[in-house]
């Protein structure tokens, strides 16, 4: 199988040479770059097949970078890593386009193991079938086509968004922790303090609004986490 391609984008020498290192231990070909705008060059003669992002970075910014990737690939996952660990930082990131968000000081082997998982599922998600599609009150979810359906068009979900959705939906209505949906759609352990699945579930919900209005498909079971349970808008619990 082909190697997969890292493009580290941090400034800090040290911390971009040790990602590179363990990377290349664990089989992965890696690119660096030490300021945003050589970072986006990179990406876009490279094709990556997943980045590590420092937001503060010379030149352009990581909320920049992240902003200019996802118009050119909603598909390659970013993990953002910063010394900024305020709730709001970690929440804009997500929002912005990041598929992870990772503060430092961060475990090098933890490093590895969340590129490991994001890019053994994203595999994943390239190699399925058309089989499990799953219909529900106007939506289609397709595991072969890692979108959504309402009338034939597509809703738009980024494939991490698909993936939370998928793993609500094969809950088939009962309620999913938080800690246990993102185990499901990310693969590997929730982080105290992680808000990704509030984020992900509420850029889903948004979406899904759009495309079928008056009907709410992600359901908060309070003292829980989320249930997927089409309800017309208005009537949730």
């Amino acid at each position: 199988m082909a190697t997969h391609t890292v493009l580290i984008v941090e400034d800090d020498a040290a911390i971009a040479d040790s990602l590179a290192y363990h990377l290349g231990r664990a089989g992965y070909r890696t690119l660096q770059a030490a300021d945003g705008g050589t970072g986006l060059r990179l990406f876009r003669r490279e094709r990556p097949d997943i980045i590590i992002l420092d937001l503060m970075l010379p030149q352009m910014d990581g909320w920049r970078f992240t902003e200019e990737v996802r118009s050119d690939d909603p598909d390659v996952p970013v993990i953002m890593c910063s010394a900024r660990t305020s709730e709001h930082d970690r929440v804009h990131g997500l929002e912005i386009g990041a598929d992870d968000y990772v503060t430092k000081p961060f475990s090098m082997k933890e490093m590895v193991a969340r590129v490991s998982a994001h890019l053994r599922r994203r595999d994943n998600e390239l190699s399925r079938g058309d089989d499990g599609a799953i219909e529900s009150d106007g939506l289609l979810i397709d595991p072969g086509q890692v979108q959504a359906f309402v009338g034939g068009k597509s809703v738009g979900l980024t494939p991490r968004e698909f993936e939370v959705l998928l793993v609500l939906a094969k809950a088939a209505g009962k309620p999913l922790a938080r800690n246990k949906l993102y185990r499901e759609a990310w693969g590997y352990e929730m982080m105290a303090g992680d808000r990704s699945v509030d984020v992900f579930v509420r850029k889903v919900r948004q979406k899904l609004k759009v495309a079928i209005p008056g009907t709410e498909f992600v359901v908060t079971h309070y003292g829980v986490g989320y249930r997927f349970d089409p309800t017309p808008e208005g009537t949730t619990d």
